[in-house]
């Protein structure tokens, strides 16, 4: 079983040159729309209720949070570290064009650019799949994904779709994770297929 025992702020940044320098390819950045529940599935993966602040503003936050990781192997009781970055929610924002332009070429460049990133994790509301919005970041994901980068997709608040809601959603989209963050069902999953995906223990985006 592998589990995340420590978590911890290390700083905000509005865009990339002005992220944490680092040599190593250990970060997973977390992206949703806004009001999806990035906050509070970061939240529940780290086992920190207020690690990632949940904003009753969707699309307040406009800077690039970044969290050190501590994950455990409890079979073998290795621990491996890794960073999590909390990129701000797309689509609500409630700011002039201009600064909304702004902001979203900061986070385009960040995706495209940042050399760090090992693993994109694609947050989607379970209850709207098909959003043209979270359509464009899938694709400009899979367009901007190198080879040694991979892509997670995970659609939230699972316990608001009855049973056979979520057998149409699983069979539209096999690859991806259903979770709920508030009954904790898939977080466990979660984390072992992110720990998987930074040690390289798997080769799929």
């Amino acid at each position: 079983m592998v589990e995340i025992v420590d978590a911890k702020f290390i700083t905000s940044a509005p865009n990339i040159s002005k992220a944490p320098e680092s040599v190593e390819q250990d970060e997973v950045v977390f992206m949703a729309r806004s009001n999806v529940g990035k906050s509070s599935l970061l939240n529940a993966l780290t086992n920190h209720k207020g690690l990632a602040k949940v904003s009753s503003t969707p699309g307040k936050t406009r800077l690039i949070n970044y969290f050190d990781i501590t994950f455990i192997d409890r079979e073998s009781s290795e621990k491996s570290h890794a960073k999590f970055v909390d990129l701000p929610g797309f689509g609500y924002a409630k700011v002039s064009k201009a600064m909304k332009y702004d902001w979203e070429k900061n986070l385009t460049d960040y995706i495209a650019q940042r050399e760090q990133i090992k693993l994109f994790v694609h947050l989607i509301d379970c209850r709207h799949p098909h959003l043209d919005i979270d359509t464009s970041v899938s694709d400009f994901l899979f367009q901007n994904c190198r080879e040694n980068q991979h892509i997670l997709q995970i659609f939230t608040k699972i316990d608001k779709l009855n049973q056979k809601e979520q057998n149409v959603l699983r069979k539209e989209f096999p690859h991806a994770m259903m979770v709920s963050s508030s009954k904790k069902r898939g977080t466990q999953k979660v984390i072992k297929i992110i720990y998987d995906i930074l040690q390289e223990k798997i080769d799929e985006t």
